[in-house]
């Protein structure tokens, strides 16, 4: 296994951050660590990256131990953390020097590793990072990180606050290193990214929920899911939270997603509950299950 984490636990004073955390990561595999903030996805991530110690449990990268071997690992993983962290002061070229520099290495030995993503910066190679939009941060990030030739990459939710077209992009990229052998572990609030991943894992208040594929997180989801829209979305809300039927209700885009808690739930009778409460173009249809419906039901 390319990452093992068994039962780590973290606390901050009286606070649990993490609290027995167990998975593994297959070499080669891309993996996502699915949850809000404050779930505890940075805490992990740091403490995988040996810039924490947990106080309970222990893990392996690249089979070093995350303390006792921390030297190895820093020289086999690569790290970028959610908040921007070069040196906003030095050029593209400068920072990507800078850190092979650290690593014994130069551009030109990984440039095959990223060259894909790096000539899509190299125009602008001599712009101060702390001038470049927040996708080209990223690309900059992203080769810096790489530029060592890591064999595990952690990516601490790297498409927060970026436009969709580069969140696209990037994660196209991710595919591709992850065809070079490079084990990846990313972590993202979009419930919409997990499904390109190979397997995740959801997590909540420092405890994970499920891992599995998304396909089968999803495929297991317990209810049916119904799309419900009226004239009044608030006043929708209120009425569905306030029906003594309801099983879970929650805003999900244009709809309200709603499950019902009896087995023989007739469409009709919530309709005539809503229209009781004076809520009118009442429309209710079947929907498929997403990630997202699946975190909800599991953190309730």
């Amino acid at each position: 296994m390319s990452i093992t984490v068994n039962h780590i636990s973290k606390s901050y004073k009286n606070v649990k951050a993490l609290e027995d955390i167990s998975f593994q990561v297959k070499e080669g595999e891309l993996f996502g660590l699915i949850g809000p903030d404050g779930a505890g996805k940075t805490t992990l991530f740091r403490i995988l990256t040996t810039l924490l110690i947990a106080n309970e449990g222990s893990a392996t990268v690249a089979d070093f131990d995350v303390v006792s071997d921390y030297k190895k690992i820093r020289n086999n993983v690569g790290y970028m953390p959610g908040k921007f962290s070069l040196y906003q002061d030095l050029t593209i070229e400068e920072n990507l020097n800078f850190f092979a520099t650290i690593f014994g290495t130069t551009i030109e030995e990984n440039y095959d590793l990223i060259k894909e993503i790096y000539v899509q910066i190299e125009p602008f190679k001599d712009r101060r990072a702390g001038k470049l939009s927040g996708g080209m941060k990223q690309k900059l990030a992203l080769c810096c990180a790489l530029i060592h030739k890591p064999k595990v990459l952690f990516l601490d939710e790297p498409t927060t606050g970026v436009d969709p077209v580069s969140r696209k992009e990037f994660w196209e990229m991710l595919k591709r290193l992850q065809q070079k052998g490079i084990t990846i572990l990313v972590s993202t609030p979009y419930m919409d990214e997990a499904a390109l991943c190979d397997r995740i894992a959801l997590i909540q208040d420092g405890k994970i929920l499920q891992i599995d594929t998304p396909q089968a997180i999803v495929k297991h989801y317990p209810k049916q899911i119904y799309n419900v829209s009226a004239n009044d979305t608030y006043k929708l809300l209120n009425s569905l939270n306030a029906y003594k039927y309801n099983h879970s209700v929650y805003p999900f885009g244009e709809f309200v997603h709603y499950t019902d808690s009896r087995s023989d739930f007739n469409p009709k009778d919530l309709i005539d509950y809503l229209e009781s409460k004076n809520l009118s173009h009442i429309e209710i249809e079947k929907t498929e299950p997403t990630i997202e419906d699946t975190f909800m039901e599991l953190a309730k």
